[in-house]
């Protein structure tokens, strides 16, 4: 495949490459995003994406690129010099290769609903995560507060590993709302209060609502939960990360939902 370079930083596709990789509104406007990396670019593709650019430092391995292009379609390429693929790049150590692709939209499921709901998850890495940890356990739905971080930014998306390709996403939402209107049982994960996640029964249809980092729910949002519930610590630490959390809670959901027909707690 022929690849155009590009060597100054006045090319438009450089500068419209460094919008995505840099501001939110950008990604949103056009429903792009930049992936960085060969695994991201390989999980895109097999959730059924197409490329629309793939980029390369020039000292990445031409074949490579090779490889993965033949697993897309009618994909344009380019090749950059190393210093101004760095500026692209979400990382200090640049795996050699990106690619700006269209926004995906995972169909909804339509298994017994299992969502996240997130209010103000702010930091990329933890957002990411969190929604790796939806896809792993088979949520059916993320729902994002408006003050959450963009979850098509670069850092996200690694954090993500794939994720925002399988799992489909709700964002920009008014929770309060949005849990009023849900028809399952809603569960507000936080600290101080009295109810066990563990004793609660989350085989049904199921919300798991879980706070920012530091202020953790805000008391709307946790009001306007079904429950409140705590996971249990009983070692010296008074709280998990928001991530680790949202784990804990949801592959809790997933173990109840495994158990034999007739051993159903009430």
């Amino acid at each position: 495949m022929a690849e155009m370079p590009i060597t100054s930083r006045d090319n438009p596709i450089f500068k419209r490459l460094k919008k995505l990789a840099e501001s939110a509104r950008a990604r949103r406007e056009s429903r792009m995003c930049l992936l960085d990396g060969e695994h991201l670019l390989t999980a895109y593709v097999e959730a059924g994406g197409e490329p629309h650019t793939l980029v390369r430092a020039a000292s990445f391995e031409g074949w490579r690129i090779e490889r993965l292009t033949g697993r897309t379609l009618c994909v344009k390429s380019i090749v950059l010099p190393d210093v101004l693929f760095a500026e692209l790049s979400p990382v200090a150590t640049p795996t050699g290769v990106l690619a700006e692709v269209p926004w995906l939209t995972p169909p909804a499921s339509h298994a017994t609903p299992l969502v996240i709901v997130l209010e103000d998850i702010q930091d990329p890495g933890n957002l990411g995560a969190m929604l790796r940890t939806g896809a792993a356990a088979g949520a059916t739905l993320a729902v994002l507060s408006k003050g959450c971080h963009d979850p098509w930014s670069p850092k996200a998306l690694r954090g993500g590993q794939g994720a925002q390709f399988v799992l489909p996403m709700q964002q920009g939402v008014d929770l309060v709302t949005w849990l009023q209107g849900f028809s399952g049982t809603s569960v507000a994960l936080a600290l101080a209060e009295d109810g066990d996640l563990y004793a609660l029964d989350l085989d049904g249809p199921l919300a798991l609502v879980a706070g920012n980092e530091g202020a953790g729910l805000s008391a709307p949002v946790c009001g306007a939960a079904t429950r409140r519930a705590q996971i249990p610590m009983s070692g010296r630490i008074e709280s998990l990360n928001a991530s680790a959390a949202l784990a804990v809670a949801v592959f809790e959901a997933v173990r109840q939902r495994r158990r034999q027909p007739g051993r159903r707690r009430s």
